[in-house]
């Protein structure tokens, strides 16, 4: 990460903006702490601003940027929408995501007309289709900023044109190769942090709209990547989670071919760096040498999360995920033979186009022989623009919702089996934050990803202790400290 203060110490203001980046991006925060320093002196404190970020952790690691930027530029952060500020990062993996993001926008606008100097963005996957930004441009002209996912970086340079313009500010880049990092960014923790290496995603499984809102995957360079894995550990960090649509397809387009696992061999070379996690991982890239990495590391977590989606082959085809049952199942088996401590957690959906009961049966079976340590478990949302969307035999809700109930049932039996197989043992946990619901109380995670409550003082916050596991309670563990 830039050391932004010295840099904005650095970029003379009464010239033209940099062409280069992120310099020029630096250049306009500098800008709107002019506008914001004269702001305060009319209102008589320091403005405000408050962010609701909707989806995946790329999506909170976007917002985590632009707080940081914000916080820079003057604004303070408030805990309500009756903020100077607000914007909304969105996601639209699911139909009615954006149907409830209209309706917050709804509830801006009264707001709004009792603050005129509000400012109102909207960002993210959302605002990359077309017929979006169409009735943001017709129905909700109180909007000042929007912006998409290739361009979150310009964020001040947008602003900026907002704040000196009073017009709405629309920047929508259908497509793009530019990969802009080392911009501020306000960590949620001191000690863990989430790391970018891959943009964009080339799938296209028929039921996301992912590829077609984030575009083609493009990855970080290597070095980059070291570099500001390097700078988090000198500032504090000691787990860094990896972050892509995919991640195990990184390296495909750079110059200089690197694979993911050739990536997390230079990264465990990193002094100072505790525990390395990634996500997510598409069972159709992830390859030999990426378990023999992983088994062999001391860095790597025992965890891996790995996309089923559907045990039926059949389904699996419509789906366009390009492995079937069997490939999966005799991956789990290499994972497990060179790991067997690893803890494996999936995505499930359930009531795709054309499921059947007995396709339902082929997923519970999947279910039983891999061991899931958990599942995210989805009821089938069909999303517009989706081939899956326009296909026939789409399943009935009372269908639906019935297979749903068994899978569930399932995974949570599996799940507080696996889970348990640790109780007794002592094991190292890294401390987060205190119990919000026992006082005295403190939050920590395994390597494998496990929750971990067990009494202890603040100040171990972001330390890794080693704590024995006296109780499993379904899906986390009450323990104490040795």
């Amino acid at each position: 990460m830039y050391d932004d203060i010295d840099i904005l110490k650095n970029i003379e203001l009464n010239c033209e903006p940099p062409a280069e980046e992120p310099a020029r991006q630096y250049y306009f925060i500098g800008k709107c702490v002019e506008y914001v320093n004269e702001l305060r002196g009319r209102i008589g404190r320091k403005p405000s601003f408050f962010i609701q970020t909707f989806g995946c952790q790329m999506n909170f690691h976007d917002s985590e940027k632009i707080i940081a930027i914000l916080e820079q530029i003057g604004f303070v952060e408030a805990d309500s929408e009756k903020a100077d500020f607000v914007l909304y990062n969105t996601c639209t993996v699911r139909e009615n995501a954006n149907e409830r993001v209209y309706g917050r926008l709804g509830q801006l606008k009264r707001i709004k007309k009792n603050n005129p100097e509000m400012i109102i963005g909207i960002c993210g996957c959302m605002m990359q289709e077309e017929h979006v930004i169409e009735k943001i441009r017709r129905s909700y002209r109180f909007v000042d900023i929007v912006f998409g996912t290739h361009n979150i970086f310009k964020f001040a340079e947008l602003l900026y044109a907002r704040l000196k313009s009073g017009e709405q500010i629309i920047d929508i880049w259908k497509e793009s190769d530019l990969i802009v990092e080392e911009l501020p960014v306000d960590r949620k923790y001191d000690f863990k942090c989430g790391v970018n290496i891959m943009y964009g995603c080339n799938n296209f499984c028929s039921y996301c709209i992912v590829p077609y809102v984030r575009g083609r995957e493009r990855s970080r360079k290597p070095d980059d990547i070291i570099r500001e894995i390097k700078r988090l550990v000198d500032d504090g960090v000691i787990e860094i989670m990896l972050l892509g649509q995919n991640v195990n397809s990184y390296g495909k387009n750079l110059d200089k071919a690197l694979t993911f696992a050739g990536l997390l061999k230079e990264i465990e070379k990193i002094d100072g760096l505790k525990r390395i996690r990634f996500m997510t991982s598409h069972p159709k890239d992830l390859s030999d040498e990426l378990i023999e990495v992983m088994a062999a590391s001391k860095k790597i977590c025992r965890h891996i999360h790995l996309p089923l989606q559907s045990g039926s082959s059949r389904i699996l085809k419509s789906m366009n995920r390009r492995y079937t049952k069997e490939q999966y199942l005799e991956l789990v088996y290499k994972i497990k033979k060179a790991m067997p401590d690893i803890s494996i957690t999936t995505d499930l959906i359930v009531g795709f186009p054309g499921e059947t009961d007995e396709d339902v049966d082929e997923t519970i079976d999947v279910v039983k022989k891999v061991g899931y340590d958990s599942a995210f478990t989805f009821q089938y949302s069909k999303r517009t623009g989706t081939p899956a969307a326009k296909m026939e035999n789409q399943v009935p809700q009372e269908t639906v919702t019935r297979n749903f109930d068994r899978l569930l049932k399932t995974v949570q039996e599996v799940a507080a089996e696996r889970t348990a197989r640790f109780e007794g043992e002592t094991m190292p946990v890294l401390v987060e934050d205190v119990d919000s619901h026992e006082e005295g109380m403190l939050t920590g995670r395994l390597g494998n990803n496990t929750v971990v409550h067990f009494e202890g003082g603040r100040d171990l916050i972001g330390s890794i202790v080693d704590v024995k596991l006296d109780e499993c309670r379904g899906f986390y563990y009450i323990g104490s400290m040795v």
